[in-house]
């Protein structure tokens, strides 16, 4: 396991609605943990070897434990259902992070618009805007009512939690949600892609940077700058690995040594992060911001290339 990778306890798992469970990780020693901040998710990795990232979504003041929700998805990779099928009170699993790729910015107002288990991110951020005082009200859809998690946890916020299953009040209308755009508001959005699609069209009469958004799994992209292959240098092991048309820079590297944990391998939960020292890279993720992607600093090499004919990594 990576040096990067703590080894926690599954203190506790809990059936928090249809086809969601709720897992309590904590050091088996009781040792704190790592703090974090709203919008932060941990990779996990399962004793059956498979690595998957889960947003925390408990208490980011209670140090001794991290709270993670966990939807079975049927036609998954196998990850959540290990989860809900094998994995137990007591058993042990490798735990890299925190971090955060979908930061709460400071702002006198927020709208959280939550599809299914994209509630599990908001959570946070809802309890941060709620202790600043901020004005926030949360939008949140789901299938039905009893898969929709959290909700106990929600109620006690009142009238800002707007609950819309699909099955009462059908799809969200995002649109009459957002309004006319106002000063001072952000908007934060977690959920499934035909939900991120509705708010981003319903988003253009708004500022492009009133609008955070976390997504599931990878938007779409363009060609590849090029085709043809590019050298990575590994800065700090010494090595030199080329890089071919058919091949990631992250299975590469990997290849060569580095010792690189992913997750997803679409570009979209930030796992594999590395700093880039030299070289253009071809940003192929759905995380990085404009203006981060400009700094080309860093890349993601599940799925991020090169423009250049060399990338020199601090691997």
């Amino acid at each position: 396991m990576s040096a990067n990778v703590a080894t926690l306890t599954v203190a506790a798992k809990d059936e928090i609605a249809e086809g969601v469970v709720a897992l309590t990780l904590a050091d088996p020693g009781g040792a704190r943990l790592p703090d974090w901040t709203p919008g932060a998710h941990i990779d996990v990795v399962l004793p059956n070897g498979m690595t998957r990232q889960f947003s925390l979504c408990g208490d980011r003041w209670d140090t001794r434990v991290y709270r993670i929700g966990v939807l079975r998805e049927p036609h998954g990779r196998g990850g959540s259902a290990y989860v809900h099928d094998v994995l137990r009170p007591g058993d042990l699993v490798g735990v890299g992070g925190p971090r955060n790729n979908f930061p709460l910015v400071p702002s006198a107002g927020y709208l959280f618009i939550a599809g299914g288990i994209g509630i599990t991110p908001l959570l946070p951020m809802i309890h941060q805007a709620d202790l600043l005082g901020a004005e926030w009200n949360l939008l949140y859809g789901g299938r039905r009512r009893a898969s929709m998690a959290f909700r106990e946890r929600l109620a006690g916020y009142g009238g800002r939690v707007h609950l819309r299953p699909e099955d009462e009040s059908g799809l969200l209308d995002v649109p009459a949600w957002l309004g006319t755009p106002r000063p001072g508001v952000r908007v934060y959005c977690c959920g499934p892609p035909p939900l991120l699609a509705a708010v981003q069209a319903a988003f253009r009469s708004w500022p492009a940077h009133a609008l955070r958004t976390e997504r599931f799994t990878a938007g779409a992209q363009d060609a590849p700058a090029r085709e043809e292959p590019f050298d990575v240098e590994l800065r700090r092991s010494g090595g030199t690995v080329t890089v071919g048309p058919d091949r990631s820079v992250l299975d590469a590297v990997r290849r060569a040594g580095a010792d690189v944990l992913s997750s997803c391998r679409q570009g979209t939960c930030g796992t594999c992060e590395t700093t880039v020292l030299d070289g253009d890279p071809d940003h192929r993720d759905s995380i990085l911001t404009d203006h981060e992607r400009a700094a080309n600093d860093c890349m993601f090499p599940c799925v991020s290339r090169s423009r250049t004919d060399r990338l020199v990594l601090d691997l």
